[in-house]
């Protein structure tokens, strides 16, 4: 298996079939225009594991609270439907979790929608602690 950061338009539409399970409301176009205008102005990465084609995609960004210090921000992570419970999710995490280390990160963080409880439980088999409520508004 092979894990890479996916560098310019052609990997990072390579990456867009497998995030659109978890992201289905963006088209192609999109994907390729978000994560380029994420990855300009926010630090925004995608990295992903691939065999015979591409099985999980994470998007990350590293930033700083002043509570916590700088870490390492999961902002997808989706392994395809057909390939769940294979492994693969586990190695992008644990390859997540290596980078953060090595960009002097203290802690690895993410947002987790309340209805994906698979996702929960895989996020506590991986050593991951409830420790906030997150609260949005629409503007």
């Amino acid at each position: 298996m092979e894990i890479k950061l996916a560098h310019g338009q052609r990997e990072i539409k390579d990456c867009f079939s497998v995030m659109s399970e978890l992201r289905p409301h963006l088209s192609e176009l999109e994907f390729v225009d978000q994560v380029l205008r994420m990855s300009n102005n926010f630090g925004y990465k995608l990295v992903y594991a691939k065999t015979d084609s591409i099985k999980a995609v994470a998007g990350f960004r590293i930033s700083e609270w002043l509570h916590t210090g700088r870490y390492l921000e999961v902002d997808d992570l989706i392994t395809t439907e057909d390939d769940r419970s294979n492994g693969y999710g586990s190695v992008i995490f644990d390859w997540l979790v290596e980078y953060g280390k090595k960009e002097n990160c203290n802690q690895l963080k993410l947002v987790s929608g309340v209805a994906r409880s698979r996702a929960h439980q895989f996020y506590e088999r991986k050593g991951m602690k409830f420790e906030a409520k997150f609260f949005s508004i629409s503007l």
